[in-house]
């Protein structure tokens, strides 16, 4: 018997071996794509975005294997502490309230969050301007957490979804007034496609650490000390040999990457 149980331990020992040998040779993103040009899909299905391009430029200099889990951007931390994937990957800010639950990389880039409404609406990003119109942003963004804890108990109506495009389709059906996001993704998901005209980025970008962070990174667990190691190293690689600032210009036509 004890021979058995020696020999079945033994097979078990050799498969639990394998298995992280196999974990360590793959890096697994978690991604909510549909945030372009951050991360969105093809035609094809094919993943494509600012946000993939870097995690392969992570994966090459890591030496490992890319694997891309979706999943919604609400739930993204939920999944990660799951283990359903080893890193957040998709557009997620940095701040406080987040950094309560999990760890990020150094800031990646930083783009401004800004509020976009008709031409001519007369619409401001304030709660004067806001009073008692509806105002759509991203379900467990950092924008949602500045607009709840400035505007809605101001006069102003937060509506919540759990897409970036569902943002965009009541904007254009009129069932908001206005909606708030990074600058880059209404510039490249709306404004410069043909239900995008007739609207506009209105007044100055919104501010406050507190919220919106200090910029965009990587998650990660906190007890994966070792691996945020590894990606922070191979992060710094990438802005030093201008991988991420030439990436930066291809998508946006300027330097986003924080310094």
């Amino acid at each position: 018997m004890k021979l058995k149980l020696s020999f079945a331990a033994a097979v078990l020992a050799i498969t639990a071996g394998a298995a992280c040998a196999q974990a360590s040779d793959t890096l697994r993103f978690g991604i909510e794509a549909a945030y372009p040009p951050f991360e969105s899909k093809t035609a094809s299905g094919q993943l494509e975005g600012f946000d993939v391009d870097v995690g392969n430029a992570v994966c090459a200099k890591m030496k490992v294997k890319c694997v891309w889990v979706e999943n919604s951007f609400d739930g993204l931390i939920p999944a990660l502490q799951a283990r359903k994937f080893d890193v957040i990957n998709s557009a997620m800010n940095i701040t406080a309230k987040r950094k309560e639950s999990i760890a990020f990389s150094p800031a990646i880039y930083i783009v401004p969050i800004v509020m976009v409404a008709k031409h001519g609406s007369g619409l401001l990003p304030d709660v004067k301007s806001l009073q008692g119109k509806r105002v759509g942003v991203l379900q467990g963004s950092s924008q949602e957490d500045f607009l709840k804890k400035h505007w809605a108990n101001a006069g102003v109506q937060v509506v919540s979804y759990q897409d970036q495009d569902q943002v965009y389709a009541d904007l254009v059906a009129g069932r908001l007034d206005a909606a708030v996001q990074e600058a880059q993704t209404v510039q490249e998901g709306f404004l410069s496609k043909p239900a995008g005209a007739g609207y506009e980025i209105v007044g100055e970008p919104l501010k406050d650490p507190s919220t919106l962070g200090e910029g965009t990174g990587f998650g990660l667990r906190k007890s994966d000390k070792a691996l945020q190691a590894k990606i922070d190293a191979a992060l710094a690689d990438l802005k030093k040999d201008g991988t991420l600032s030439a990436l930066s210009q291809k998508y946006f036509k300027r330097d986003i990457i924080a310094k």
